[in-house]
């Protein structure tokens, strides 16, 4: 299948020795996607930097070590992602679906999760400074070691 002249190709992902967010190759949301509905599930290690993913169902896709800094990920299904270690920073994640995702050690300087589902997430050790939690859910999940500062908890406490 092509798109605008270029090919598009199912990206071979098995076990390759990667420096973290090192791109196999810089990959566009059509791709991703179409990717997913063939039943992929294993996105890591990639670097989709601003990619704009916005109301889509990822639910159960495996994001650990990428580099989703800048993304638009606004009323995404990411329920049972696995985003550990991912970098999630300045991304936008309002209205999110993230309940029971492994978000462990993930980058969420600056993001902006209003309104985001995060019920039994796992949180653990995540980097949450700056970021914007107003209105969030976050009944039952692991939050410890998360680094908060100068955060907005979902009351629109502001954390110094």
């Amino acid at each position: 299948m092509t798109r605008q002249g270029t090919q598009m190709k199912k990206l071979n992902l098995e076990k390759r020795p990667l420096q973290r967010y090192e791109a196999l190759e810089a990959m566009e949301a059509e791709k991703l996607l179409l990717d997913y509905a063939a039943g992929e599930r294993d996105f890591r290690w990639l670097n989709l930097r601003q990619i704009e993913l916005v109301e889509v169902n990822l639910s159960g896709v495996n994001l650990a070590m990428t580099n989703l800094s800048g993304a638009n990920l606004a009323w995404a299904d990411l329920r049972q992602a696995n985003l550990s270690g991912a970098d999630l920073s300045r991304a936008k994640l309002s209205q999110a679906n993230l309940q029971g995702a492994n978000l462990q050690g993930a980058n969420l300087t600056r993001a902006v999760l209003r309104g985001t589902k995060l019920g039994h997430a796992n949180l653990r050790g995540a980097k949450l400074a700056g970021a914007n939690l107003a209105g969030a859910e976050l009944e039952g999940a692991k939050l410890l070691e998360a680094d908060w500062t100068k955060a907005t908890l979902p009351d629109g406490t502001l954390i110094d």
